[in-house]
């Protein structure tokens, strides 16, 4: 089979086993699956049974979905950021499936009550300088350079700017739960 035509690539069993110092023998043992099947697999020259994907995710502390997604796209991504303003924030946004990373600047005085329309998933402020007050339905939180706020995104929050600050923002599927 033709390396360029793979759409699962399962080699990366192998670079897990390897990163863990594990041998053949040792995944065999702790998965019940035959080092013959196991060289098969990391070779490319078998697919993989949904039973199989499971018990060797396990070996390697990962779940199915996990070990799955690692052989659908083990090469990097590379993009390049966007920008836009919104607000009082000027934005540098990257987008990844299941997280989207924000680099934001905005200057003393500004104020955001109605920040863009969130899914389901949560977002994380790190102020890297200046000072920011965050309001939640229930509480408000001021930070200072270095400090980080995590919070469900779907609750009504506002940004209002205390000090021209620089902030790096994460908004995080909840699916990927941390």
């Amino acid at each position: 089979m033709n390396p360029n035509e793979l759409t699962l690539d399962f080699s990366v069993v192998r670079d897990l086993r390897k990163r863990a110092g594990m041998t053949l023998d040792d995944v065999s043992q702790k998965s019940g699956v035959s080092i013959a099947g196991l060289s098969k697999l990391e070779r490319n020259q078998n697919m993989i049974e949904l039973d199989t994907l499971y018990r060797l995710a396990r070996v390697f502390g990962l779940s199915a979905t996990d070990l799955l997604n690692l052989a659908e796209s083990c090469s990097a991504h590379c993009k390049t950021a966007e920008q836009y303003t919104s607000g009082p924030f000027n934005f540098e946004k990257v987008s990844f499936k299941g997280i989207d990373c924000f680099q934001a600047t905005a200057k003393r005085g500004g104020n955001l009550s109605k920040p863009e329309a969130h899914g389901d998933e949560f977002e994380i402020c790190w102020l890297r300088s200046g000072r920011i007050r965050i309001t939640l339905p229930r509480e408000t939180h001021e930070l200072s350079p270095g400090q980080a706020l995590k919070f469900d995104a779907a609750l009504a929050h506002s940004y209002e700017i205390l000090e021209d600050s620089e902030v790096t923002i994460i908004h995080l599927e909840k699916t990927h739960r941390f």
